[in-house]
């Protein structure tokens, strides 16, 4: 069975709106986000457009919908959809959980809400190598020291970690990381401190919002951020898109729900393919690939043949 993977901030690109495939259906995406918006979102994917949380986060959306259509243009739909953080909204709308134009207006909001909380001074930074309880314990002592408190943000895979935090604390937690062990450990494209406490009372708003948003059962499994569970009822799947900014992205959780459900291959939505790596990592099994990494008639008959050899 065929999962889709959407990513979230930080995957972003220069010009990634423009790489999408020429496709009929990808054109109307555009046009309806633009309409729906009020702007050319093809002005989105700019380099100065970029520094904005608000145009990163509605670009993605729009790159994982289109996407989906252009799929389901050559009959190909997906039975697991899950997205990362603000990647969750496509996922919401590719499984039918939620109305396109229902999904923009949203996810601008949401944006809008996280940038205004912190809107300097802060963000994300990944560390590979080290384990969630061990980071937990490195945080305790950063905080001990002195610093400002970082938080785990995504658990990505079992070692590849996610912190948020204000951007002083968030260097010296790197090099404290780096002298601990991790394999690795650098700053993300990202200017906000998403999936932590930080951002409760952004998430608290974003739910009062959600309220007046209308929600469907989906038609395909939804799986969540915060349990990395599937969840199949409008309620749950609204609640988890408007506190995910809030809480800790369990995407390890979700990949392993899904390949545990029976998913065997696994597509990301552009514009990156850190998801498709992870998963590859996580169930060399299992296929993965990066929609953006080939051309759209190779991707879609490379889907084919893998759902055929596992059929």
């Amino acid at each position: 069975m065929l999962a889709y993977l959407f990513p979230g901030q930080g995957a972003q690109s220069e010009g990634f709106l423009h790489r999408l495939p020429q496709r009929a259906c990808v054109d109307a995406t555009l046009n309806e986000a633009s309409q729906v918006l009020g702007l050319d979102v093809l002005t989105l994917d700019t380099h100065d457009a970029l520094r904005s949380t608000v145009a990163v986060q509605i670009a993605l959306v729009v790159a994982g919908v289109a996407t989906v259509r252009a799929l389901a243009s050559e009959q190909l739909q997906a039975r697991f959809n899950a997205g990362l953080s603000v990647g969750a909204y496509a996922a919401a709308v590719s499984c039918g959980a939620l109305a396109f134009d229902d999904a923009l207006r949203m996810v601008r909001r949401r944006a809008q809400l996280m940038e205004a909380a912190y809107p300097s001074g802060y963000g994300l930074a990944a560390v590979s190598g080290l384990n969630e309880a061990q980071i937990e314990q490195l945080a305790l002592t950063h905080e001990h020291d002195g610093y400002t408190r970082v938080y785990v943000g995504n658990v990505n895979a079992l070692r590849q970690i996610v912190i948020a935090g204000a951007d002083d604390a968030l260097e010296a937690f790197i090099e404290r990381a780096l002298a601990n062990g991790a394999r690795k450990a650098t700053r993300l494209a990202v200017g906000v401190p998403s999936h932590c406490e930080l951002l409760a009372p952004a998430a608290d708003e974003l739910l009062a919002y959600a309220a007046t948003v209308p929600f469907h059962v989906p038609h395909s499994t939804y799986v969540g951020n915060r349990g990395g569970r599937p969840l199949y009822t409008a309620d749950a799947i609204r609640e988890d898109l408007a506190l995910n900014m809030r809480y800790t992205v369990r995407w390890f959780d979700a990949l392993t729900a899904m390949h545990e459900m029976g998913a065997r291959v696994f597509v990301e939505a552009p514009p990156g393919q850190v998801l498709t790596d992870i998963a590859r990592e996580s169930f060399p099994e299992t296929p993965a690939l990066a929609a953006s990494a080939t051309g759209f008639d190779a991707l879609a008959a490379t889907i084919r043949r893998r759902l055929d050899a596992i059929a």
